[in-house]
């Protein structure tokens, strides 16, 4: 279970201050996929990284109760000198698995071939994306934090990311960003819509979608 109890968070950007979250109070029930929507820039990725813990908010706090992954897709933690090998194996130190088996994992799914044992700063985006991917999918999170991950690749790449983030799914919860309608319609049984720093909650996707398109058509 997640919960965000009065979360606030502005950005001043150009002079301009952008408001992501306004006093937010709301609990993602546990070991559901919930879809995070809301038009560009309206602060969707932001709030991942709050609730991940690598952002601050200005006010308010985040409760957590289990396991919660890194936002899935974001590589920035990675260090760049190191391989992605000598990457997986350090995260997997940090969370407490095994990292044979999580190094066999990434290696068979995020299809690096030898750029596996090269140092990260030579990956294209694309790569540490798959990298990310990869590295989370091999460790049991409670909850995943997904943002666009799946979009990355071919679409035989796309459809195995979708595979196994789905077998995830029957055991874990997840809060996702993407703008692929389809693919959060397929995954996700619940919505959340964001809009000038609130937020509504939705217990069927559907309506969270159609939600979503009202204001995408205004835009």
């Amino acid at each position: 279970m997640i919960s965000l109890e009065n979360v606030s968070k502005t950005f001043v950007l150009r002079g301009q201050r952008k408001l992501v979250a306004d006093n937010i109070s709301l609990t993602f029930p546990p070991r559901r996929s919930i879809a995070l929507l809301g038009r560009n820039g309206a602060g969707k990725s932001t709030l991942l990284k709050i609730i991940a813990g690598t952002m601050r908010p200005d006010a308010g706090q985040i409760r957590l109760d289990g396991s919660i992954s890194w936002p899935v897709g974001f590589s920035g933690s990675f260090h760049p000198e190191l391989t992605g090998l000598q990457n997986t194996r350090f995260i997997a130190r940090v969370y407490g698995v095994d990292s044979d088996d999580l190094v066999g994992v990434v290696a068979d799914f995020a299809e690096l071939g030898g750029h596996f044992n090269l140092p990260v700063r030579t990956y294209s985006s694309g790569m540490r994306s798959r990298l990310a991917f990869g590295i989370s999918m091999g460790i049991n999170f409670d909850t995943y934090l997904v943002d666009e991950v799946t979009s990355v690749g071919d679409n035989a790449f796309k459809q195995k990311s979708e595979a196994i983030f789905q077998e995830r799914l029957k055991t874990s919860g997840a809060i996702i960003v993407s703008h692929a309608l389809g693919l959060l319609l397929r995954t996700c049984q619940h919505g959340a819509v964001l809009e000038n720093g609130k937020i509504t909650y939705y217990t069927d996707i559907h309506e969270a979608v159609r939600h979503h398109q009202e204001l995408v058509k205004f835009a």
